[in-house]
């Protein structure tokens, strides 16, 4: 078995098995008494942890192997599940699992990838298969590797109520989702994607818990305050009094991942509903715990998902959080405004004009201390410090996507030309780029918000989800589907032989085009901020230009996302050629192996675009 050093760090919480037995540790402040009770054909045998400081518990209880099942009991209450179970096999209220952290890996050789060469395919480990098991998820992964991708990003797989569900509604952080398969199955699949040279990342949730199946407050209420509010209710406490050990169980979860499964990296949801006042912000302290918990080499990336365009996330700790990137959204919201018009909901703080969007590609987001018409107040600061890879950009993910009331992919909002324009500009960028599964083929499956509750609980939940839609305007006269339902989550299932078939075969062909050439084309591998410029050119368009480290290392991306265009090149340093070379056209997405028209020419330093495309435009000898 191949052992790293990262294999050395142990959980200070939950069952830890060793050779003699398993040792059981849980923090319960206020409890008196706290029993592990031992799960088997008859009735439940209980062992009395001793107190340790700080309201911990902890015992070794000898011939406990992994496989046994096990409940916590607290002042002689009910049986409760580990908050730090690593499995729970009957779902998020029984009983959990003894697991053995231990795993044969083949990916000594492997220590992550650095941000600049991050292209991330973000996916559902339920509805990315027919399956929905990380198992079946293996078998795509040489798919996902010939696009271009070199990292996958996981939706939440911590266990959830239900069968079903999209992960923000995780009650058990340490538990992989029974749904998907077991604790080494997930490993596998990190395995089997370090050996094709994929990176994976997760998206964890330290906002908030799902409402069903959380049993953090029985084992002390000190897990949450009062102090701070968020949009699920009392928030976390990372700043109150007894918040050391709430820190401390979210740097284990953190720290947790990054050694016994192996990950490269974990996706932050929605940091701006983590309140902390404390000096130290608690993901500069989960930064800090989990890249000084790793080896020197071993690259590990923190990217949070922030809607307040804070610069200081991904400063280094000296001055920020020392996180590594930031979903940058403004991007998405311009290329959906330029695209469809769409101004209802945040949309309504963005023009789509071409100016707005190379103001953003310039600034990494479009607003820098503005006021935001949707807020009410000043949105965002200047990120002129931070290089183009800290900014995640996309033009879907799944909330873009599955937040909308029926689920709809840009692609079925816009007709393929446009879209195609779109794509080459999301990926001629120096930005990161993160496709959103599917997206490489127009996939014709939706994405729709699915939910596996309670019968009371999931009425309340398709209530709300048809209210909150009811007062937009696209979607006034349909009928939201019902998260509930089973179909809902059956329709978002990917069809992968779609792919075969015109137009996606196309469209993947422009994928795998666009990220060969990201790859292998000198200007398109330079990412700092002094290798690019972007301009407008007319109302709907704009040109990317790409420098390399030699001067002749130059491209030129001219992208139109709508109405006709004529432009000449000559005009403006900016689009002209280096001195002694000439344009030559790289890549057309109108190009009929992708499914164009040919709508898009280069004469001599003219451009004509009929409609929505791209060109790719590279120097070379006069």
């Amino acid at each position: 078995m191949h052992m790293r050093e990262t294999d050395a760090w142990t959980m200070p919480i939950g069952a830890q098995p060793d050779g003699a037995g398993t040792r059981f540790r849980i923090w319960a402040p206020r409890a008196r008494r706290v029993e592990v009770l031992l799960m088997g054909p008859g009735d439940p045998v209980a062992h009395e942890l001793a107190p340790e400081r700080d309201g911990y518990f902890a015992g070794h209880i000898g011939g406990v192997r992994p496989g046994a099942r096990y409940m916590y009991r607290l002042d002689g209450g009910d049986p409760r599940p580990d908050p730090a179970s690593r499995f729970q096999p009957e779902g998020v209220h029984g009983p959990s699992e003894v697991i053995d952290p231990a795993f044969a890996w083949s990916d000594a050789g492997w220590s992550g990838l650095p941000l600049e060469e991050l292209v991330v395919y973000e996916l559902h480990v339920g509805a990315a298969t027919p399956a929905g098991t990380f198992a079946a998820l293996i078998d795509r992964l040489d798919d996902i590797r010939a696009l271009g991708a070199t990292a996958i990003e996981l939706m939440p797989v911590a266990d959830f109520p239900g069968g079903r569900n999209w992960g923000y509604d995780g009650v058990s952080l340490f538990a992989p989702a029974r749904a998907y398969g077991r604790p080494d199955d997930l490993r596998r699949l990190v395995d089997a994607a370090h050996a094709r040279g994929l990176a994976v990342i997760l998206d964890v949730v330290y906002n908030h818990l799902g409402p069903d199946g959380n049993y953090l407050r029985e084992f002390s209420p000190d897990y949450f305050t009062d102090r701070h509010k968020t949009p699920w209710g009392d928030a976390l406490n990372f700043d109150g009094p007894s918040s050391g050990p709430v820190r401390a169980f979210f740097a284990a979860n953190a720290c947790y991942w990054a050694h016994e499964y192996h990950l490269d990296g974990l996706r932050l949801d929605a940091t701006h509903a983590i309140l902390d006042d404390s000096p130290t912000h608690i993901l500069a302290e989960i930064a800090a715990r989990v890249k000084g918990s790793l080896p020197d080499g071993r690259r590990f990336l923190l990217i949070a998902e922030n809607e307040n365009n804070d610069p200081n996330i991904v400063r280094p700790p000296a001055a920020g959080w020392g996180l590594d990137a930031v979903w940058a959204d403004d991007f998405h919201h311009q290329v959906r405004v330029a695209l469809t018009g769409e101004q209802e909901g945040y949309y309504e703080d963005y023009s789509g004009s071409a100016a707005d969007l190379a103001a953003t590609l310039r600034q990494g987001w479009f607003y820098t201390g503005q006021r935001s018409r949707h807020l009410g107040v000043a949105r965002g600061a200047p990120a002129d410090d931070l290089p183009p890879p800290a900014f995640v950009y996309c033009i879907q993910n799944h909330d873009q996507v599955g937040n909308r009331a029926l689920g709809d992919r840009l692609n079925h909002a816009v007709g393929l030309d446009a879209y195609r324009a779109a794509s080459a500009l999301l990926l001629l960028s120096p930005h990161t780029p993160l496709l959103w599964m599917g997206q490489e083929w127009a996939a014709t499956s939706p994405f729709l918000y699915f939910t596996d509750h309670s019968p009371e609980l999931g009425r309340l939940v398709t209530e709300g989800r048809r209210a909150e839609f009811a007062r937009f305007s696209a979607f006034s006269r349909q009928e939201v589907p019902d998260p509930q339902a089973e179909e809902t989550f059956l329709r978002s299932k990917l069809r992968w032989e779609e792919r075969e078939s015109e137009p996606h075969a196309g469209v993947l062909r422009l994928y795998r085009d666009l990220l060969a050439l990201r790859r292998r084309h000198p200007a398109l591998q330079a990412r700092g901020r002094d290798a690019f410029q972007a301009l407008a050119i007319g109302d709907a368009a704009v040109a990317l230009r790409r420098h390399g480290p030699h001067p002749s290392d130059v491209a030129l991306a001219l992208v139109n996302l709508r109405g006709r265009l004529e432009l000449d090149l000559g005009r403006q340093p900016a689009t002209a050629p280096p001195d002694g070379r000439r344009w030559s056209v790289e890549l057309s997405s109108e190009d009929e192996r992708y499914g164009g028209a040919g709508g898009a020419r280069l004469t001599g330093e003219l451009v004509s675009f009929a409609g929505p495309a791209a060109l790719l435009l590279t120097a070379e000898p006069a």
